[in-house]
């Protein structure tokens, strides 16, 4: 049961659990244990000596790193110090790495052992940046992470409460191919809680384990994890995707709760052996990003045999927004391609071309309010006003909402990809593709792809007398952007068409591929 009486804040969650439920085991990471008594004091110590480092209230903190349990001793003490935590995509590139910790003007940056030389390379560029904390040590030029800690004070600083401060910055692609960061504050994971408590998917049993798998970058791995502390669980927190391990954990640690990406679904079940294995404890099984193919479905509900649960969000919502129950999962309810219906604080609307909400079974744009959804775009007012107005969070999603209120997402106005679950907008692809001297003109399109749900493809119009390959163009994309948003093809063609006011008809090049397809998109 979510606490939400003895919950105000972020920071407040192992403090309530340290006080309760201190000999518990709060983490488990690859062999060691952490108790809610140490964790929460190890977030006081970190909190301290960020303080004494002279961050002031406000400052962004990067990270960037594999999953780990330090991730979330930095992240609690972040919040006891009325720091905002900035965890970077660590698929991203080195200039887009570079872009992020900038433009969160990151003064203080802890980085994982797989990171130091991409950081090494980049840290003359970061210019807001004062120290570099090196979370698994072993890098004499930075200070080590448990040196740096253990001189730290263990004394709470229970600095005054801020409900609207930001507690967590979480980037998320820019349709200008720059990324922006979205605001999280305390009263928005307030919110993230009860819904959780309220809606059938995140009211979960002290002392129970849940396996926090999706990175810790991303609301999903952030979320679970806070979730599962704030209710006293053990989280088994995994470095990366590793379906033998994944399955290995669930097993040895009789995990209940779990959150994954539909590809990881997949990716599990066609593990060998996968139905011999013992997942008698495992309760529910949560999924977002995109929907699920009946037949992923059908298979891992026999070999799981657990619930199923569904939760449809944004970055920009905290990571919630609609909820597709477990018994929304029996095929015959025909629900299975919808997202479910609106979390229990929150509120949907379709809008039509005309500004104004259209009937059930209508497609428009999928508008979103609830307690959850950020307070705005860091350092962003105009892209801000843009996507809020009157209280209402513009997705960019067009959708309908049938007769009994489930939400069916039927394309992208913004045309961005879901790739294996990671967000990709075409326009950061096309603007590193535009660089390669060969290239006159591109557009970037989500297509089907089985494992991932689409794939990134690229339509390229070469310049006159030039030549280059798929090979070439794909080897070049892969020097500037994340591999994620790297082509998986490339199609040539004489010209890309386009409407009279010169906008490239990304419909008409995606029909090709999509016309066979049940949905528009994944």
């Amino acid at each position: 049961m979510i606490p939400l009486h003895e919950i105000s804040c972020v920071a407040d969650i192992t403090r309530y659990q340290a006080r309760i439920n201190g000999a518990g085991i709060a983490q488990f990471f690859e062999g060691r244990e952490t108790t809610y008594l140490e964790l929460d004091r190890r977030a006081s110590q970190i909190a301290n000596g960020l303080i004494a480092a002279g961050c002031s209230p406000g400052t962004r903190i990067g990270y960037i790193g594999k999953n780990s349990d330090s991730y979330f001793e930095v992240m609690i003490g972040t919040a006891k110090a009325n720091l905002v935590m900035a965890a970077v995509n660590w698929r991203l590139a080195g200039p887009e790495i570079d872009f992020v910790l900038n433009n969160a003007e990151a003064e203080v940056l802890f980085v994982g052992a797989e990171f130091y030389q991409v950081i090494q390379q980049i840290a003359p560029a970061l210019t807001s940046l004062r120290m570099v904390i090196a979370i698994d040590d072993g890098d004499n030029s930075w200070t080590p992470f448990t040196h740096w800690r253990d001189k730290q004070s263990d004394a709470d600083p229970l600095l005054p409460l801020d409900l609207d401060a930001d507690v967590i910055q979480m980037y998320t692609s820019g349709t200008t191919g720059h990324p922006k960061g979205v605001q999280l504050t305390n009263s928005n994971y307030l919110d993230l809680m009860d819904q959780a408590a309220n809606g059938g998917w995140g009211d979960w049993t002290q002392g129970e384990a849940s396996l926090v798998a999706m990175p810790i970058f991303h609301v999903a791995g952030v979320n679970i994890g806070l979730i599962g502390l704030a209710q006293g669980l053990k989280n088994v927190i995994l470095r990366d995707i590793d379906p033998v391990l994944i399955l290995d954990l669930l097993e040895q640690h009789r995990v209940k709760y779990v959150f994954f990406v539909p590809a990881v679904i997949m990716f599990l079940n066609s593990v060998p052996g996968v139905g011999d294995r013992d997942f008698s404890n495992l309760d529910l099984m949560l999924y977002g990003a995109s929907p699920i193919s009946e037949d992923v479905l059908l298979t891992a509900t026999n070999i799981f045999k657990c619930h199923f649960c569904q939760v449809y969000g944004l970055t920009e919502t905290a990571g919630a927004g609609t909820i597709l129950e477990s018994q929304d999962h029996d095929p015959a309810r025909g629900k299975l391609r919808s997202c479910g219906k609106p979390a229990a604080t929150a509120e949907v609307r379709i809008l039509g071309h005309n500004g104004k909400d259209v009937p059930a079974n209508t497609v428009g744009e999928i508008l979103y309010r609830s307690g959850s959804l950020m307070k705005g775009y860091w350092k962003n007012d105009q892209a801000t006003a843009k996507a809020i107005q009157d209280g209402w969070f513009y997705t960019g999603d067009a959708g309908y909402l049938d007769e009994e209120g489930y939400l069916f997402i039927h394309d992208r106005i913004k045309d961005m990809i879901v790739s294996g679950g990671e967000n990709v907008y075409p326009a950061e692809v096309e603007n590193a593709l535009f660089n390669l001297p060969e290239i006159a003109d591109v557009a970037v399109i989500g297509v089907p792809d089985k494992k991932w749900g689409e794939a990134v493809k690229a339509v390229v119009v070469l310049k006159p007398g030039e030549t280059a390959n798929e090979e070439e163009i794909i080897d070049y994309a892969k020097t500037k952007i994340a591999g994620y948003k790297v082509p998986k093809s490339v199609d040539f063609i004489d010209a890309l068409p386009r409407n009279p006011t010169g906008k490239v008809l990304k419909r008409e090049l995606r029909a090709a591929y999509w016309d066979n397809q049940e949905r528009q998109i994944n």
